[in-house]
């Protein structure tokens, strides 16, 4: 992974339903407001995207991707990584998922972006800090 943010949160949901959110790729744009549009582009046996096509809007990082999904590790770990994109060069993210008891999960959120522009690292690293935030934070609300 190219160097990387992270932040983590507790959620107050079982480790299970967490996971079955971060697993329905094709439902972000419901919940995650930087996500605008997803196209799965394959799924595996589960029916899990395995590549989707998604459309970004981060503040300042406007992008259209085609990340590649990692189920290796779910549910404690769902992981992506970049195929094709516009701007970025790298995106390389994953949620790690850990219950702390039967209904509360840790949920850390590492995201490590590249651009084919030439970006200060320390921009590309607030931009990455701001995204993982909104997203915890959006991906909290959806158990309250």
């Amino acid at each position: 992974m190219s160097e990387s943010t992270s932040a983590s949160v507790e959620v107050e949901a079982p480790l299970e339903e967490v996971a079955a959110t971060l697993s329905n790729i094709a439902g972000y744009p419901t919940w995650l407001s930087s996500i605008k549009k997803v196209e799965i582009d394959e799924s595996d046996s589960q029916g899990r995207a395995i590549k989707a096509t998604v459309s970004i809007d981060a503040g300042v990082m406007k992008d259209r991707a085609t990340l590649i999904y990692d189920w290796s590790a779910a549910p404690a770990e769902i992981s992506f990584s970049l195929d094709e994109a516009d701007l970025m060069t790298t995106m390389d993210g994953k949620y790690t998922l850990k219950a702390i008891d039967a209904d509360t999960t840790l949920v850390t959120y590492t995201l490590g972006v590249e651009l084919s522009l030439p970006v200060p690292r320390m921009m590309i690293a607030k931009t990455e800090k701001s995204t993982i935030d909104q997203a915890l934070k959006e991906l909290q609300a959806q158990f309250e």
